[in-house]
């Protein structure tokens, strides 16, 4: 039962050593594990390109068209934020840029006014939200928000903003990205500075803008997630792993009982004194783990003793043989390993008392005479 418990706990520490070096955890694809306070944020800053639309242009039939110069400026941005998961985020965007102008009175007169911006933005990552999160080359995300622009000028003042854009990532390195950023606002009626005569419809009672912007990105903290294992797999590769086991375990025991009843149908040996010439075991046996050649329990000696206390008593000759099994190991290798455990017997004999000009050592190599396998790896002791 000793060789049996010690050969289930090498087996387990071999599935586990093995589970832990060719095998990883089944992951779920849109689960991660949730990330400290200081992973996943990020700080971009870009130069932006916008077109004004004043409500002041009612009746002066002006050009709709963005790229009219007569609505184009420039300006700079910068924000920073933080991803909380894959999909979902928040940014702060701070930009500064120059307004087109344009006065209902005098026409388009390229007046242009300085505005400053700022405004928070929750972001969807469009990307991780379908497609499941991992480390891509391009994402995509949705983004509105609300906040607030102030001319900078005379006679300007802050208006309440309202954004919407579509924001574009592409992941030159784990660090560093370039973006695109496509986005509409909408404010006051007074956003430039200049309020019209109006109109009843609540959006063109309105100055907007639209644009772009282009820039670097840099990601800090920890970048990325690790995914959520997917514990309903991994509990039922467990309860197959224990399955298996469970089966190696029954095995085990079929064959400790069949040694039992082996062991137990063998002729017992009868005490050996120095007035008494006949004995009922003529042969003992020593077993040995695989590919050992030290002897595996030193109960399996206990015979072996009756036999060399008879040989000295007799001035027999004791003969060991040792034997391998055949499943394992080239046939070189269990003939060298046959003679080591034939020896090792050897060795107990003469501390048993008997002569070594009285031993003799056999190696029969490997054999497949008995079932199971590990029956064979053993040496016998018989007396000449």
């Amino acid at each position: 039962m000793k060789k049996m418990l010690m050969l289930l706990a090498f087996c387990g520490l071999g599935t586990a050593a093995m589970a832990q070096t060719t095998s990883e955890y089944p992951t779920l694809k849109h689960r991660v594990v949730q990330n400290g306070w200081w992973d996943n944020w990020f700080i971009d800053a870009g130069v932006t390109h916008l077109s004004s639309y004043s409500d002041t242009e009612h009746g002066l039939g002006l050009k709709k068209n963005p790229f009219w110069t007569g609505r184009r400026n420039w300006g700079g941005e910068l924000s920073i934020g933080k991803w909380a998961t894959p999909a979902f985020g928040l940014r702060v965007k701070a930009q500064g840029a120059w307004m087109s102008q344009i006065q209902s009175a005098y026409g388009p007169d390229n007046t242009t006014i300085k505005q400053f911006s700022i405004s928070v933005q929750p972001m969807i990552n469009l990307t991780n939200l379908f497609a499941g999160y991992k480390p891509r080359w391009w994402e995509i995300s949705l983004y509105g928000g609300f906040g607030v622009l102030d001319v900078v000028s005379d006679g300007g003042g802050m208006s309440y903003i309202a954004d919407l854009g579509v924001f574009n990532t592409w992941n030159v390195t784990k660090r560093f990205h370039i973006n695109l950023d496509i986005y509409t606002r909408l404010g006051e009626k007074d956003m430039d500075g200049l309020v019209g005569p109006g109109a009843s419809n609540v959006i063109k009672n309105r100055d907007s803008q639209v644009g772009f912007s282009a820039g670097i990105g840099f990601n800090l903290g920890k970048v990325g997630w690790d995914k959520a294992p997917d514990m309903d797999a991994i509990l039922a590769n467990h309860k197959s792993q224990i399955d298996a086991l469970n089966g190696t375990i029954a095995g085990l025991e079929a064959e400790n009982a069949d040694l039992k009843n082996k062991l137990a149908r063998r002729p017992k040996d009868k005490v050996v004194t120095n007035t008494v010439t006949e004995f009922a075991t003529t042969s003992s046996s020593v077993f040995f783990n695989i590919n050992k050649s030290v002897i595996a329990s030193k109960k399996d000696l206990v015979n072996v003793k009756q036999l060399a206390d008879y040989a000295i008593a007799n001035n027999k000759t004791v003969v060991v043989t040792g034997f391998a099994d055949s499943k394992t190991g080239s046939a070189a290798y269990n003939q060298q390993l046959s003679e080591k455990r034939a020896k090792a017997v050897a060795k107990e004999l003469v501390k048993m008392g008997v002569p070594e000009n009285r031993i003799e050592t056999v190696g029969q190599g490997g054999v497949a005479d008995l079932t199971p396998v590990s029956y064979n790896r053993r040496a016998v002791v018989t007396l000449k």
